[in-house]
């Protein structure tokens, strides 16, 4: 499958009076393929409006909103899973069902950035918040056979972009998803004290260390108490994620 961009500067040709054979030779690939999208699958349209993959659209000009896709793109790193086998691809995020407020959020991100349609399932525990569309793979590269964990995840440099200028967004999806907001509870000469703390727990040295880079990227001190847990506890730093992220509801 070609990359979204190729076909985008193909249609662009085309639709600014080149023929298909320009279109063609513009993108270095054979006269059928390019004549496919331009004739047969014209994907920078549906229905009279412009399509609302960022990536195929001509200009590639970046998300809608771009906090709500810097929040899925977190939100799918930790508990999301991209079918692509199935005929329509689908996105799928799993909330736990003790927080109402995290599948509506999780909801509004998804048709925020793409899906005009959003199912909720129900499954022991937690609520699979799923979208059908063509157009999720090209948003989520990281979609591949086998689990996060045992295979490389990066970003790409498009994503890294949009992380770096919604480091907050971006992480509150991570934190959403495989992390929590505790109250700490120590005893100090014999006096109880109870402070708040953030915890970010997954598998993935990958994920973990895009969680490390945005927090040093809002200035957010952590520590790691566990190989695959990661603390926020200092009292400026729990201020700051919490102006960011905030307890789960």
């Amino acid at each position: 499958m070609h990359p979204p961009e190729i076909r985008a500067r193909a249609r662009q040709v085309h639709r600014a009076g080149g023929s298909v054979a320009d279109a063609a030779r513009a993108v270095g690939l054979p006269y059928r393929t390019v004549w496919h999208w331009c004739n047969d699958r014209p994907e920078a349209r549906q229905q009279g409006t412009e399509l609302r993959c960022f990536r195929c659209r001509d200009g590639l000009d970046g998300p809608a909103d771009p906090a709500a896709y810097a929040y899925l793109l977190g939100l799918y790193l930790g508990d999301g899973h991209l079918v692509t086998t199935a005929r329509v691809p689908v996105l799928r995020i799993y909330c736990a069902a003790a927080w109402p407020g995290l599948v509506d959020a999780c909801d509004l991100a998804m048709r925020a950035v793409l899906a005009t349609t959003v199912q909720r399932v129900r499954i022991q525990g937690c609520v699979g918040v799923q979208s059908y569309g063509r157009h999720w793979p090209c948003l989520f590269p990281q979609h591949g056979p086998g689990r996060k964990h045992e295979r490389r995840i990066g970003l790409a440099d498009w994503q890294r972009e949009i992380a770096q200028r919604r480091p907050g967004d971006f992480l509150r999806g991570l934190f959403h998803s495989d992390g929590c907001r505790v109250d700490n509870r120590v005893t100090v000469r014999g006096r109880p004290y109870v402070y708040p703390r953030y915890h970010f727990s997954n598998e993935s040295t990958h994920i973990m260390g895009l969680c490390q880079w945005a927090l040093d990227l809002l200035g957010v001190a952590w520590t790691m108490n566990r190989r695959n847990c990661l603390s926020v506890a200092r009292r400026t730093a729990v201020a700051t994620l919490d102006g960011h992220v905030g307890p789960k509801h």
